[in-house]
């Protein structure tokens, strides 16, 4: 029978974080992944030439953990302009961050859509989240809307931009997310400036690989684990198709789905979200800034033109454009009928033209992130398995890497206080 000090099972990013962290302690530590790549949720594919992520996902360099283990000049980030263009019923508007875009910000003063009012309640609401965080994490929570009635923030900036906004970000118009987490991921927007790698987000799980790999982990995809058994000191882990193996300690890093079978812990409630690719012969020439409809007429929560940010996403003289609408929760599939009507009304009558390449229905996009908001949930699931995931810290991929590090250290005291 195989034997290593650690297994890891998932070769997302926490597990691959875990990974690195482990083997640089000097543990014997492999990586066992189902599917045929590294990346869990962040994966990449070319389609036609094109670059189609699974989902619109984009990565903030401006998170801690990004800061602390990802070399993101490496990924060659082209970042997105920090702001949102809005379909109002009156037509558009643009809102764009003062700092990094001044040249727009007489566009946003006359906007319409930030009053007196609104401009008080959104420094209320921001304000602590940008001089404390720590005390926004550990003090009273509760559900978003509720954050926002508190404040005072009740006009068009609200119900037209952050509602749409976050609405893609969070995965839920409800409003029941975690105040606290929102304000958090409000605060990593205005200070960094969201992206995506040159060659896509699945850049950054192959960076994260190659670094677990250069400590000395062993990474095996294609290598799906049918369940785990505990044997005195040690946990058998036994794989489809291939030996049984055995570690003093196991790293469950999985789909949060498949966590029933392999540990005590119940599946985590998720959230879904659908995202269209489009090919395009001409260039929207509205705008490089995500779109939001603040009228809420039809399914899309937000839509930007790829390559108008990374050009590597398109082939020379093509463009790509994504549109994102929310998934399940009772709600009915968004159909491509539906979704190139708002597209015309978003971006111009030519969208009723543009090839459909993909679409991509995501159950589980997110791990819901209801107040009070709970970070550090103890990684450790049952005697020898360890658990890690963003679905124990915050559904980010800020939580998944921390969650994937703090897994790692627990490992490294409890083995060495064991013979």
């Amino acid at each position: 029978m195989e034997t290593h000090d650690v297994i890891v099972i998932g070769a997302g990013l926490a597990g691959l974080r875990a990974a690195e962290r482990l083997a640089r302690a000097g543990l014997d530590v492999v990586v066992l992944e189902a599917a045929g790549a590294v990346g869990g949720r962040q994966r990449t594919d070319r389609v036609d030439g094109f670059l189609l992520d699974r989902g619109f996902q984009v990565l903030n360099p401006a998170y801690p953990a990004v800061r602390r283990w990802v070399d993101a000049q490496s990924l060659r980030m082209r970042a997105f302009p920090v702001g949102v263009r809005v379909r109002r019923a009156s037509g558009f508007a643009e809102l764009a961050h003062p700092l990094r875009h001044p040249r727009r910000l007489r566009a946003t003063l006359r906007s319409g859509l930030i009053g007196p009012r609104d401009a008080v309640a959104l420094a209320r609401w921001t304000t602590p989240v940008l001089v404390r965080p720590a005390a926004v994490i550990g003090g009273a929570d509760r559900a978003l809307r509720d954050g926002w009635d508190r404040v005072g923030l009740r006009g068009p900036l609200r119900t037209e931009v952050l509602e749409p906004f976050l609405s893609g970000v969070l995965a839920e118009d409800a409003g029941g997310t975690s105040d606290a987490f929102a304000r958090l991921l409000v605060r990593m927007f205005i200070l960094g400036r969201p992206g995506v790698p040159d060659r896509g987000i699945a850049a950054l799980p192959a960076q994260l690989a190659a670094y677990a790999r250069a400590a000395g982990a062993g990474i095996r995809v294609s290598r799906r684990v049918g369940g785990l058994s505990a044997r005195g000191d040690r946990t058998e882990v036994s794989v489809d198709d291939a030996e049984t193996m055995s570690a003093r300690a196991v790293l469950v890093a999985v789909d949060p789905r498949a966590l029933p079978a392999l540990t005590s812990l119940p599946a985590p409630a998720m959230k879904g979200l659908q995202t269209w690719w489009f090919a395009a012969e001409a260039v929207p020439a509205a705008s490089p800034l995500l779109t939001v409809d603040g009228r809420r007429d039809g399914p899309i929560v937000n839509t930007a033109v790829m390559s108008a940010t990374a050009p590597s996403y398109a082939p020379h003289g093509m463009h790509l454009v994504q549109a994102t609408c929310l998934l399940g929760a009772g709600r009915p599939a968004a159909t491509e009928a539906v979704v190139r009507r708002q597209l015309v009304e978003l971006w111009g009558s030519e969208a009723s033209t543009w090839r459909l390449l993909r679409r991509d229905d995501i159950a589980d996009a997110l791990p819901a992130q209801p107040a009070p908001l709970r970070t550090r949930r103890s990684v450790r699931a049952q005697p020898g398995v360890y658990v890690a995931g963003d679905h124990r810290d915050t559904a980010s991929i800020q939580g998944a890497l921390v969650s994937g590090e703090r897994g790692a250290r627990a490992i490294i005291a409890d083995l060495a206080r064991t013979p």
